[in-house]
């Protein structure tokens, strides 16, 4: 975790101490839906699944809420190595802010291909455990699928194809909008699902091989920014699905979705390194 890279922006307005997470979450969260670990929803995770709970775990509910809690105040500021190590030793409980927090950093802070491909690959392990421990929740799967998408997003679009990931990522993102069917992000990866696969083998292979659809590409896009529509990755991803299925014949929607998410407030880390991805398009 020490050799991780810091967050390059100021992060005082993404700290959330105390009830300000509590407060904040709602809004923090709409793009996920990930419950908020408070000691009743820790308890009812562990009295339904106890294989849930840390290594050593003495019972304490609250303590383990608080730990919980803190891994995501690190995750929102931009502390993605101390979110990941905060996370893991809260069990499995912890494996979705651990897996977002290592997904948005590999992605967004980490310049080497091979170590961001490693980063991935340890999250969907991560991810895999907790969609057969915990398969109720819908971000099991969606974190499963997110970084899938961003492995396969690091290589071959093709290559990813061949060794499965489509099928994979399909599955998962349809079980997070079954479990969960307001979760803005699945829509949004689910969006770009179509989108990639008819860019790379057309609309008649994608939809006979893949069940892939321009016209679902959109739905899901729509839906996503109708469910966050101040979330700056649901704007910046429709303009990467419509310039994969239409190229510059959408330049200018393209150009209209990047520039609304540059313009955004950012709420936390995560979005503060959207936006700036969104304004360095611009440039």
């Amino acid at each position: 975790m020490a050799k991780w890279r810091k967050f390059p922006y100021e992060s005082v307005a993404y700290e959330y101490p105390g009830q300000r997470l509590a407060d904040a979450w709602g809004e923090l969260h709409r793009g996920d839906r990930e419950p908020f670990p408070d000691p009743d929803w820790v308890g009812q995770q562990l009295q339904a699944h106890p294989h849930a709970a840390p290594r050593n775990f003495d019972g304490a509910v609250a303590e383990l809420a608080n730990s919980l809690a803190e891994a995501w105040r690190h995750f929102h500021a931009g502390r993605f190595g101390s979110a990941v190590q905060v996370a893991e030793e809260c069990g499995l409980l912890g494996a979705n802010c651990a897996n977002k927090s290592t997904g948005i950093y590999a992605t967004y802070l980490e310049p080497d291909t091979g170590q961001q491909q490693v980063l991935f690959q340890v999250s969907i392990e991560r991810a895999g455990i907790a969609v057969e421990q915990l398969p109720h929740l819908a971000n099991s799967h969606y974190f499963h699928a997110f970084n899938l998408g961003r492995l396969s997003q690091s290589m071959s679009v093709m290559d990813a194809l061949r060794q499965g990931f489509g099928g994979k990522i399909l599955a998962s993102l349809e079980q997070a909008i079954e479990l969960e069917p307001n979760h803005a992000e699945a829509h949004t990866a689910l969006g770009m699902y179509h989108a990639e696969v008819i860019n790379k083998v057309g609309k008649m292979i994608g939809a006979m091989t893949y069940g892939a659809s321009a016209d679902k590409a959109r739905e899901h896009f729509e839906r996503a920014i109708e469910l966050a529509p101040d979330s700056p990755i649901a704007h910046i991803e429709y303009g990467n699905g419509l310039y994969l299925l239409r190229g510059d014949r959408e330049l200018d929607a393209v150009t209209d979705l990047y520039v609304k998410a540059a313009e955004m407030e950012a709420r936390d880390a995560m979005e503060r390194l959207d936006i700036e991805s969104a304004r360095s398009e611009l440039e």
